[in-house]
């Protein structure tokens, strides 16, 4: 199971988010992921810990807590939902073939 901690500061490393939940038990894997066009952190990250009872009692104490100036967002985080591309492709109408 994974923790979603969103509202984070720009400045917040891997590092930083392993020291404070390592305080509620062992952190197995950190991520921040990035903006693509930037290489900018995107404001959130995910944190795996090794049990769910540790997972729970961080959430509960980092939930709406004030860290690095933000008031952080913590929960259990859902699964990766199966997205589509936005960027069209599929189909649809064709102007150099209406006749």
């Amino acid at each position: 199971m994974s923790i979603y901690i969103g509202n984070l500061s720009y400045q917040v490393t891997e590092e930083d988010l392993k020291e404070t939940f390592a305080e509620y038990g062992k952190v197995s894997r950190v991520q921040i992921p990035s903006d693509r066009e930037t290489g900018r952190p995107r404001g959130f990250a995910f944190v795996e810990m090794s049990k769910e009872d540790e997972e729970t009692a961080a959430i509960e104490a980092l939930d709406g807590a004030e860290w690095m100036g933000r008031d952080l967002k913590v929960n259990k985080a859902k699964p990766r939902e199966d997205r589509k591309s936005s960027r069209g492709g599929g189909g649809g109408y064709n102007s150099r073939n209406r006749y």
